[in-house]
């Protein structure tokens, strides 16, 4: 048997079953969700953008594969390079007269910051992992608190400039759960949550409303409607209200898939922003059409890709792997976090992409390789180094 044989029946199938499940459930969701939008002549627009995702998924699979039958050690080298490439780029971005900041190169457009958060925590695994052996300092909790806090504060705060605070929260979570797979000591976690605390308000009123005027009135809008327990149909509001409302509407068997005006669909009267019903509002669409058995179905999935890859953190040969597997957790659990909880009124509208599921174009490529990179760290969990037994 060959070592490369040897690792593809080594790999974690179940991890590689449930990431292909929800591609596939994604497919079918953005074929219904943007079939309102124009597409090119005798193609409907969910035909269209149905068919982008699977050359997506395509590239995406090769990448998905290669990176998992590499050993992970030498791929996070790559973080380096491609971290302050897209440090640069983000920067760059700045400059783009467009509300999602997304650079083409060629016909591919992407965003900066997606780039730079999957790179970011391959710098963190590589430092936190190499620079303990040139000197014991580099290993006290003060300074691999300020490695994982500068790393990500840096594409943070970028970010925010952008404008773009869905995208820039997401280094939140990924940062505590770095810091939690580190073995960060608690009474340091316990500080940084008290100043983060305390920053909170300064934060709000003299940060936000420079760095994103719409993000400021989102939070209004949530804010006033937590404390009233009502969503008006308003200007400010109609998102929330009409996503939240198909969503709540559904009941267990939802309105089925492609569900005309007949069937009493929001989606068909085109209620949910039908622009972005694709990737930003995508669950809203899902829920509406499959119910809370559909939606229950999508939530189980991704608790099981997260409760995988923990599984896989377990069995990490160092610590590298575990900040790759743990940032990958925590790059996960916040879109799905942000993406599913403004539709249910638990988050503000801010427009973040469900991942695997929604159309993202670049992101699904992205979201794959993070996926191969935890698949390496299961495959190549052992010291053990394959050989071929000649008989």
């Amino acid at each position: 048997m060959t070592p490369l044989f040897r690792k593809i029946l080594g790999m974690n199938w179940v991890l590689v079953l449930t990431m292909y499940g929800l591609l596939v459930f994604g497919i079918f969701a953005i074929e219904s969700a943007a079939r309102h939008l124009p597409g090119p002549s005798g193609i409907s627009g969910g035909e269209f953008f149905a068919g982008r995702q699977k050359f997506w998924i395509g590239l995406g699979t090769l990448v998905y594969f290669g990176a998992s039958l590499v050993d992970y050690r030498w791929v996070r080298w790559l973080g380096v390079p491609i971290y302050i490439i897209g440090l640069a780029l983000t920067v760059k971005a700045m400059g783009v007269n467009d509300v999602s900041h997304r650079l083409s190169i060629g016909p591919i457009s992407f965003q900066p910051a997606q780039s730079a958060i999957a790179a970011g925590i391959l710098v963190i695994a590589t430092l936190s992992q190499d620079l303990p052996k040139i000197h014991r300092f580099f290993g006290e909790p003060f300074f691999r608190v300020l490695l994982i806090g500068s790393l990500t504060g840096i594409p943070f705060l970028l970010v925010v400039k952008l404008g773009d605070m869905g995208s820039a929260l997401v280094w939140l979570p990924v940062a505590v759960v770095i810091m939690l797979v580190s073995g960060i000591p608690w009474r340091y976690l316990i500080f940084l949550a008290a100043i983060a605390i305390g920053m909170a308000p300064i934060a709000y009123y003299a940060v936000m409303p420079t760095a994103s005027e719409r993000g400021t009135e989102r939070v209004e809008t949530y804010l006033e409607s937590l404390e009233t327990g009502v969503v008006e149909n308003t200007d400010e509001t109609y998102a929330a209200y009409w996503v939240s409302t198909a969503v709540g509407k559904a009941g267990w068997k939802g309105t089925g898939f492609g569900a005309t005006e007949e069937q009493q669909s929001l989606h068909a009267k085109k209620l949910i922003p039908w622009t972005t019903a694709h990737n930003d509002f995508i669950f809203a669409v899902i829920a509406e059409e499959q119910g809370f058995r559909g939606a229950l179905l999508l939530i189980a999935a991704f608790a099981l890709l997260l409760i995988q890859c923990l599984f896989i953190a377990f069995y990490s040969r160092d610590l590298a792997g575990r900040i790759i597997v743990g940032g990958v957790v925590g790059l996960f659990f916040a879109h799905m976090f942000e993406s599913i909880g403004m539709c249910v009124l638990l988050t503000p509208i801010t427009g973040i992409p469900l991942p695997l599921v929604s159309y993202s174009g670049t992101f699904v490529v992205i979201c794959m390789f993070l996926l191969g990179l935890v698949q390496s760290v299961w495959v190549h969990r052992s010291k053990y180094k394959y050989i071929t037994i000649e008989t």
